[in-house]
């Protein structure tokens, strides 16, 4: 399930033949246990309508979490460049042996953060875990010496810039990791496919079976849309690194 929630177009596809073949299930079931008409037809209205009605709000609620996760992960990113152009500044403050140290580090650093917000397999973005953690120890040993020989309220200025530039990657992360759970995702997946058995169900005549895609198609389009806002990379809505490239572009040397 994780696999098809980080592919949205898999994901659409395989919804659709599943949530299709369910409808039609439905209404192999219905010839084969009741082909002649259903006395109880408007009870079978009420509960399909019931269970779609639950299946829409559950829909709505689920879009609602993804899409706060995802300005989470774009007011991060934000943040993160603030902070790092915001330590990229106060490297005046150091001595001009440290300062252009930290500067040449931070440009590095900065372009390590925008590759983090592109396509990359797992074994690249384990690559760039450690490459920024490595990274992350050089910054702050960087700033170390001349904080300890000088210890003052402005050298206090670049180890607390720092420590933000730091821990703005660290919140970074965890938004990029909260995402909607898989026990929704299946909650979800289930009413759907027991909405289309239903709806099959009901299905009077031949000329319902063209019909039966047009319940799956939605909700295929529902999944797609909420799945694509809440993967980070496999979607076609990302957040892009606009600020930081935005930052690394008036960092480099004219």
């Amino acid at each position: 399930m994780s696999f098809l929630v980080n592919h949205p177009v898999l994901f659409f596809v395989v919804s659709l033949v599943a949530l299709w073949l369910a409808a039609h299930s439905g209404a192999f079931l219905r010839q084969k246990l009741h082909p002649d008409a259903l006395d109880d037809d408007d009870d079978y209205s009420l509960v399909l309508g019931a269970t779609l009605t639950l299946l829409g709000l559950l829909i709505g609620f689920t879009f609602s979490m993804a899409a706060g996760r995802y300005d989470q992960r774009k007011n991060y990113e934000e943040e993160e460049a603030n902070a790092i152009g915001t330590e990229y500044v106060r490297a005046d403050l150091l001595p001009p042996a440290d300062a252009e140290k930290v500067r040449v580090l931070l440009r590095e650093y900065l372009d390590l953060r925008i590759v983090y917000y592109s396509h990359l397999s797992h074994e690249q973005l384990q690559q760039n875990d450690a490459a920024t953690a490595q990274l992350q120890s050089r910054l702050w040993t960087a700033i170390t010496p001349a904080v300890n020989a000088e210890p003052n309220p402005v050298r206090a200025l670049v180890t607390s810039g720092m420590n933000d530039v730091l821990n703005r990657q660290g919140y970074t992360q965890a938004a990029w990791l909260n995402r909607v759970p898989v026990a929704a995702w299946l909650l979800m997946i289930a009413i759907a496919i027991f909405s289309n058995v239903l709806f099959g169900f009901r299905a009077k005549g031949k000329k319902s079976k063209f019909m039966f895609l047009y319940l799956p198609i939605a909700l295929s389009i529902s999944f797609f849309l909420v799945s694509d806002i809440d993967a980070p990379r496999g979607g076609v809505i990302l957040v892009h690194p606009q600020n930081l490239q935005i930052l690394a572009d008036s960092m480099r040397p004219h």
